[in-house]
């Protein structure tokens, strides 16, 4: 093996020496690491370096040989199939990120029993030569709509911030069973996690409870069916696992077909038994300027109950890319 010469990119900017080396060869120990640092091994524009320096894009990175394993193992060719799926769930790509359209009934990532999950289908959305596209944030398996994918790890750690930062707004549409009272609002319901695993549910807390954490949702009621079911327009404003299917059952109103949540009252008869949840609309900073907003039209079996209650969604907008 031969000495490497590798640029780094804008995507890189400031990044630590040592998290770059992990990023671009993550069998590499930190010690060993350390040692070609300290031997001048590793060095950044000719110069000698440490490993928690950062890293400035342009600048040339000196990779000296390194042993076979410390190098990932190229990922072996995507099935054709899978990335016939993964393409066909794109609403919108650049380069920077890719919005998809996820079904309900595929798991955004993998877990005991799941075969098949998003995460593992975007290898097939690799370019030639580059890095994995990565998710940003997740959505229910029975849950239909959004997903935010970015194309580079520096770009996943602004989308990411976006999240935290609460600078993305997230919209979902759901049928309830039922209509809040208010017709709509604030629900300020902390949340505690019981049961393990595969098993475990998030059930209304007390704010004094040991376990309980915040969150809080709003809602909006857009329309109802004889006050037996409702359309809602939902923002999580935490972003807590299962929290507005918990929060809809604390209203008194279950999402309908919930599997797991509102008991018998999720499921009356003559409706798809689906959870009726569909992360509706991303509105989002671009990584590179402006904001982005995309909008995921209804799954099938959401139509069909829209169709049954008469309730109209209207047109699905294109995806808008601001200034």
């Amino acid at each position: 093996m031969s000495v490497e010469h590798r640029v780094v990119t804008e995507d890189e900017a400031d990044l630590r020496i040592d998290r770059w080396f992990r990023r671009h060869y993550p069998n590499l120990t930190q010690g060993a690491l350390q040692k070609l640092c300290r031997t001048g091994q590793v060095r950044v524009d000719g110069g000698r370096v440490q490993t928690n320096d950062r890293l400035i894009p342009g600048q040339s990175i000196r990779v000296p040989p390194l042993p076979d394993q410390s190098r990932p193992a190229p990922p072996p060719p995507p099935d054709p199939l899978m990335v016939k799926k993964i393409q066909s769930m794109i609403l919108y790509q650049d380069e920077d990120l890719i919005v998809l359209n996820k079904p309900s009934g595929l798991a955004t990532q993998g877990g005991p029993g799941i075969t098949e999950h998003v995460d593992m289908m975007l290898e097939g959305l690799r370019p030639p030569g580059g890095d994995k596209p990565r998710l940003v944030h997740r959505i229910d398996r029975d849950t239909s709509g959004l997903l935010l994918v970015a194309r580079t790890p520096g770009v996943a750690a602004k989308l990411a911030a976006g999240f935290r930062g609460r600078d993305i707004g997230k919209t979902y549409w759901a049928v309830v069973v039922g209509r809040p009272q208010p017709a709509e609002g604030i629900i300020d319901q902390p949340l505690a996690k019981v049961g393990a695993g595969g098993a475990s549910m998030m059930v209304a807390a007390q704010r004094n409870d040991e376990d309980a954490v915040s969150a809080k949702s709003s809602y909006e009621t857009v329309d109802s069916a004889a006050r037996k079911f409702s359309w809602l327009s939902l923002s999580p404003l935490t972003g807590r696992t299962h929290q507005l299917r918990v929060h809809c059952e604390s209203l008194g109103t279950p999402i309908l077909g919930d599997p797991r949540y509102g008991g018998k009252a999720a499921h009356p008869d003559g409706f798809t038994d689906r959870l009726h949840l569909h992360a509706r609309e991303l509105d989002l900073p671009h990584p590179s300027g402006g904001r982005l907003k995309v909008t995921a039209p209804l799954p099938a079996h959401m139509q069909e109950t829209f169709r049954q209650l008469g309730f109209v969604p209207g047109p699905t907008p294109e995806p808008v890319r601001t200034p």
